[in-house]
């Protein structure tokens, strides 16, 4: 049972209870938003914008001058967690994220905020936006504005725009075949969130979930400057098959992972087997789980993992064999223990798990 404190008073209901779905598990399911967007192709496109809608990348580009591209995003989502300054901090990493993930250095952020004025304590309110500050800080951006509104669901994201050079932009198609992959944070985020709206999440995989989703991607600026790495981008809502599928789309190649590979949370695999799933999962799994391979004896928690939906998750990297040494250093010196090679890409389409 979950005995973790947070900041509530009489009449302060448990964040999680207030909202349908919890951070990027509150995603639009990747079938269903390709619907919806299927005709945005048919809007202009200058020839500045460097990275648009084509391929689900992580955030729109647009060059500026010789030297200088626009990076711009936004991210925002229901509470995950019920401690407020602890939701303010997830939702801000998850929300810079994006940045990193083009190889781009963030200059500046902007709040969203929407809460449910007549039900949740000012105080609350307070420490959402003094999470989302610290954060902020720890990037080195300012919050520069914003926008707020009345909403019946809390509500809370940011708006972030950083600076990268257009010749080092990392789009998520720019794979090569013979690229090795590597993951930089582990898995499981979705499944610790759905023991916890149960109740049923330890202090420790609760220490352990607001340690990985309040870690900033930052190698991702390092990264950048490397000439073996082709592609970038992170995992989040639609779960490692989901992003992976893209980064595969995107280069027209196929991905193989390798399941014995791939970095867990503690502690994830027990309770995915008790059901301790997030409804994004299945929706997940069925929007692009005809184009995944599996391997005979796969367990469904294996399963599960790979479209668990990941908040604030981490950096997924292509790169030259020959550049893994130096990937793997890079995070692993800016304190991404987990980091590790967990793939390839090859010749084909889709995603294989061997």
């Amino acid at each position: 049972m979950n005995t973790l404190k947070t900041l509530t008073t009489p009449t302060s209901p448990r964040l999680t209870s207030l909202s349908h779905g919890g951070g990027c598990g509150c995603k639009i399911a990747p079938g269903v938003l390709s619907e919806i967007l299927k005709n945005s192709s048919n809007l202009p496109i200058p020839k500045e914008l460097l990275v648009g809608i084509e391929t689900a990348d992580d955030a729109a580009v647009y060059q500026l001058n010789e030297n200088q591209a626009l990076i711009a995003t936004t991210d925002f989502f229901m509470p995950i967690v019920d401690d407020p300054y602890d939701f303010g901090r997830i939702a801000a990493t998850n929300a810079i994220s994006d940045v990193y993930a083009m190889g781009g250095t963030p200059i500046m952020a902007l709040g969203l905020v929407g809460m449910p004025i007549n039900v949740l304590p000012l105080e609350t309110i307070g420490a959402i936006l003094r999470g989302g500050q610290d954060v902020c800080r720890d990037a080195g951006i300012p919050i520069a504005g914003g926008h707020t509104i009345d909403s019946v669901e809390p509500i809370y994201g940011l708006v972030v725009m950083g600076l990268v050079h257009p010749s080092r932009v990392k789009k998520n198609s720019g794979a090569k075949a013979g690229d090795v992959l590597i993951l930089g944070k582990p898995l499981g985020i979705g499944i610790l969130s759905a023991a916890l709206k149960k109740e049923a999440l330890s202090d420790q995989g609760y220490a352990q979930m607001i340690a990985v989703t309040t870690q900033l991607n930052k190698p991702g600026i390092a990264l950048a400057q490397m000439d073996g790495v082709h592609a970038l981008t992170d995992i989040t809502g639609f779960g490692l098959a989901g992003h992976g599928l893209e980064l595969a789309r995107g280069a027209q190649l196929k991905m193989e992972l390798r399941l014995d590979q791939i970095p867990l949370l503690p502690g994830v695999l027990e309770l995915a087997a008790q059901g301790m799933l997030t409804g994004a999962s299945g929706r997940n799994w069925a929007s692009y789980g005809p184009e995944v391979t599996l391997p005979a004896g796969i367990t469904p928690a294996q399963q599960a993992l790979l479209s668990d939906p990941q908040t604030s998750g981490g950096l997924l990297v292509s790169c030259s064999p020959d550049g893994a040494d130096q990937v793997l250093a890079c995070f692993h010196s800016q304190g991404f223990a987990n980091a590790k090679v967990i793939g390839r890409m090859t010749e084909g389409r889709g995603l294989q798990v061997i």
